[in-house]
């Protein structure tokens, strides 16, 4: 694609796709939390009981002092013993049920949370894909999403006990005397300024690590992706330093998490030095004066103590909390974007011709890449679009299939305005192939009716045998139920090339743009592959990128395009003769001396 050149794109600003502010992600989770209000209060009834049971335990451990404290015989313990024993089981096994209904809400929630964001990124126009770099969205789709998958199956969960547990038990030594609880209470302002320090700190640093991830995956992508014009422009070393420096930024925000999380450590222990040293001095001095008994004592050590678990669990969380909260804003700001709707009049284009008129595009602004471009056809024509690379042939293109919006001027398709059309009729109306074609993992039948989703086999067949390839797709271990794409029989490029022009003729658009859609056929491949797409266009108009002049050739008009401009047109025969620019690609190309022989 013609587009700024390497270094500048490499130095240009990323328009990043949206991230949703903490209020509106709040908001968000309850709206999808909201359908499923049963399913919350019988988790969190459930996960209430068992904390609540699981809390005997102390007073029972308090009791066994008491009866030892006393000389009382070993029979006595019996009682106690299978009461703890009671104990154990039936919080196990309330717990095992709270957690599987926790889960199955977080699951559920994420799930549809995944749908949302699915739908919208594969609504979002391509444009603002790429003004955004493909890194944006993969880091999203990959490492965001994972990571609120963590959160939701681990944190959220244990989050949800760690929380009941502290209140419970607050209560529970408050129970036992309210004094024992405000020893215990001494802990909590080191814990809650702990909190706010460590929050404070964290949730501006995980969302620029996600940001910082985002622009290393962009990086390498951009370095791999366009490893040829790197090597062409002698680019190596510098793409290279670019690559460790979005690294090097990327260990360094991760080291100054590092050291975070150990200050936050540090802070709780001494949170907890602080609570226990009083509910040990409240105990001794309730028990010398008679006011508590030495189990009594024991049993509100041993809740404080318990309280180490779940008090630094939940503070602990606030780390994959913060990392979490951070993707879910990210992942939150996608779904959020509206969907992609049709105008409430779309135009309907009237016929397939096409016509550009003053049309000019930038990538960047100041640097455009197409200057007053007009051109016209008609309905049925097939038209060659050629020129020296970096001509601005893609460009246009991809304006015409309705990719991306010129910065001036105007396409129209059958009368209609592009802009005007809604997306559904545009789609129906004009179908874009490049040499990029992805087949998705399935049958090869499944991967056809992408097209036609209602296609009968006969149809596949006949698209197939039109493009010449119903031969090789029968030959495939289970003919059109062969499961192709990732995991599944490999296809060449010439195939896969041939499976996307029987899309073509299954989809039945009047409007054809093919951008070199057999450049990454060998010589064999593409004279086969030529053929194919004349059959494929064959009653369509069609503007075809022509990697090889031989589609110019037999093409019902030529035109040639040169730094962003259309500088020739007509037939390959008017064209040759006239001894212009395509007369000396067509002698380049061919090696011939003689424009005219």
């Amino acid at each position: 694609m013609t587009g700024p050149h390497p270094r500048k794109a490499a130095a240009e600003g990323r328009a990043l796709l949206p991230v949703a502010s903490g209020p509106r992600t709040r908001a968000a989770v309850g709206e999808l939390l909201r359908p499923h209000r049963l399913l919350a209060l019988g988790g969190f009834t459930v996960t209430v009981l068992a904390t609540a049971v699981g809390l005997l335990t102390q007073p029972l451990l308090g009791r066994i002092v008491d009866i030892a404290a006393d000389g009382r015989p070993v029979g006595a313990l019996t009682s106690t013993v299978l009461l703890l024993a009671a104990v154990a089981l039936a919080q196990g096994l309330a717990t095992g049920l709270g957690l599987s209904l926790i889960s199955r809400l977080g699951e559920t929630v994420l799930a549809r949370l995944r749908e949302r964001f699915v739908e919208r990124a594969l609504g979002l126009p391509l444009e603002q894909i790429e003004r955004a770099g493909s890194g944006d969205l993969t880091a999203r789709v990959t490492g965001d999403v994972s990571v609120v998958a963590d959160g939701v199956r681990t944190a959220l969960p244990e989050l949800a006990r760690s929380l009941l547990a502290i209140v419970l038990t607050l209560g529970a030594l408050a129970v036992l005397d309210w004094r024992f609880l405000l020893a215990a209470l001494l802990a909590v302002p080191v814990q809650a300024y702990t909190a706010r320090w460590y929050v404070r700190r964290a949730v501006p640093l995980y969302a620029e690590q996600r940001v910082a991830g985002g622009a290393q995956q962009q990086q390498l992508l951009d370095t791999i992706a366009g490893g040829s014009t790197v090597r062409a422009f002698r680019l190596e070393k510098e793409h290279t330093e670019r690559v460790t420096e979005r690294s090097r930024s990327l260990v360094d925000l991760t080291m100054r998490g590092v050291r975070l999380v150990l200050g936050f450590y540090s802070r709780l222990h001494i949170a907890e030095f602080i609570g226990l040293t009083a509910v040990l001095v409240t105990g001794f001095l309730l028990v010398r004066q008679g006011s508590a008994s030495l189990g009594t004592a024991t049993a509100a050590a041993l809740y404080f103590h318990s309280l180490f678990t779940p008090v630094n669990s939940a503070l602990v969380l606030l780390d994959d909390a913060q990392s979490a909260s951070s993707g879910l804003a990210r992942i939150v700001g996608v779904a959020d974007l509206p969907p992609p709707g049709e105008p409430e009049r779309p135009a309907v284009p009237r016929d397939a011709s096409l016509t550009v008129t003053g049309v000019g595009h930038a990538y960047e602004s100041g640097h455009p890449v197409l200057h007053e471009v007009c051109l016209t056809l008609r309905p049925g024509e097939r038209v060659a679009l050629v020129g020296a690379s970096g001509a601005g042939k893609t460009t246009l293109a991809k304006l015409i299939a309705g990719i991306h919006r010129p910065t001036e001027g105007t396409i129209e398709l059958g009368g209609a305005r592009l802009e005007a059309i809604g997306p559904a009729a545009l789609r129906r109306t004009v179908a874009l192939i490049t040499q990029e074609t992805h087949v998705f993992s399935g049958p090869l039948a499944e991967d056809l009716r992408l097209a036609k989703p209602d296609a009968t086999d006969a149809e596949l067949r006949a698209a197939l045998d039109r493009v010449d390839a119903l031969a090789w797709a029968e030959a495939l271990p289970d003919g059109l139920a062969t499961v192709v794409g990732d995991g599944g029989h490999r296809l060449g490029g010439a195939q896969v090339q041939a499976l996307a022009l029987a899309r073509l003729i299954l989809a039945d658009p009047p409007l054809v743009v093919l951008d070199e859609a057999t450049a990454e056929a060998g010589s064999t491949g593409a004279r086969a592959l030529e053929k194919a797409v004349a059959r494929a266009v064959d009653g369509r108009t069609a503007l075809i990128v022509a990697h090889r002049l031989t589609q110019a050739a037999t093409a019902d008009r030529v035109v040639v395009m040169d730094a962003g401009r259309i500088v020739e047109s007509g037939t390959h025969d008017e064209l040759r003769a006239s001894r212009g620019s395509y007369a000396a690609l067509w002698n380049a190309w061919s090696g011939t001396r003689d424009p005219a022989g």
